[in-house]
């Protein structure tokens, strides 16, 4: 796996025995990312996909829309004071009609990988950036569809089998056909990286699709989902209530507690197909 993972001598203890074996980790190294040469942000990620993950940043920033606004992403050589290359720094070259993002210390994002918003002024901000409508999204998922993502998405993840530390976010089909699976130790970066392949696949807005992460629906990845124009996330685990008021707000269909055929529908059920109907109008 490279630099994905790295493996460490560790005492193993069961039923009070001690043993020493060697131990999968998953990787864990900061990226910067610079906007022709000015920096931007640092997020820590595990590496692999890293041009994905400095596309889909930027499409949930509200920096780019789509993959005409990237003219080239590039690792930055000479990042060390011995001009070797760490391939923890990336630098971005937008097109010239992409307005540059104010990078001084006042600039005017409204979230990063690693903070969020609360309240009325988050809502007004993501409605404000957002580049593409989903509320008028006609996708339709059918309930047993959707009770397959989870164990399709587990199946899916390399890394994860290896170390048991890493999340997930899966790009579905509204049939349940696995487009892309990205993982990362940070469920946000595990989002952009999907979000970013579809940037630089020139696939964005996604509409008709299904976001499937392996955590939590935080008010960020409804946020990050809606940005990209994806209809639909579903969890494994719980969303925050911001999330849902975010999810309402843009009529984005927002699944929880999705494992197996159980689920909690916390917006936008009438995309739920139960028996060939939708759930509600």
């Amino acid at each position: 796996m490279g630099r994905v993972t790295t493996r460490e001598r560790v005492l193993r203890i069961r039923d009070g025995v001690p043993s020493e074996r060697v131990d999968t980790l998953v990787s864990e190294e900061p990226l910067e990312v610079r906007i022709d040469g000015d920096p931007l942000t640092v997020t820590m990620r595990t590496p692999g996909n890293d041009f994905d993950l400095a596309a889909g940043f930027l499409v949930g920033e509200g920096v780019v829309r789509g993959a005409d606004d990237l003219l080239a992403i590039r690792y930055c050589a000479g990042a060390t004071e011995d001009g070797s290359n760490t391939y923890n720094v990336l630098d971005v070259t937008l097109a010239p009609h992409v307005p540059a993002p104010d990078t001084s210390l006042e600039r005017n994002f409204y979230t990063t990988s690693s903070c969020g918003l609360c309240g009325k002024a988050g809502l007004e901000a993501v409605r404000t950036q957002a580049a593409w409508q989903v509320s008028g999204d006609e996708a339709r998922v059918a309930v047993p569809v959707l009770a397959e993502l989870p164990e399709t998405l587990r199946r899916a993840q390399r890394v994860f089998d290896r170390t048991g530390g890493l999340h997930a976010a899966g790009l579905f089909t509204a049939a349940g056909e696995l487009v892309v699976l990205r993982e990362d130790v940070g469920r946000h970066n595990a989002v952009d990286k999907v979000v970013g392949w579809a940037v630089r696949e020139n696939l964005l807005p996604l509409r008709g699709h299904v976001l499937m992460v392996s955590g939590r629906a935080s008010f960020e990845l409804v946020q990050k989902a809606w940005m990209a124009g994806i209809p639909v996330l579903a969890a494994v685990s719980a969303p925050s209530s911001l999330a849902v008021d975010l999810a309402a707000e843009a009529g984005m269909t927002l699944i929880g507690f999705l494992r197996g055929s159980s689920m909690n529908v916390y917006a936008g059920r009438r995309r739920i197909l139960l028996d060939g109907a939708s759930a509600a109008p």
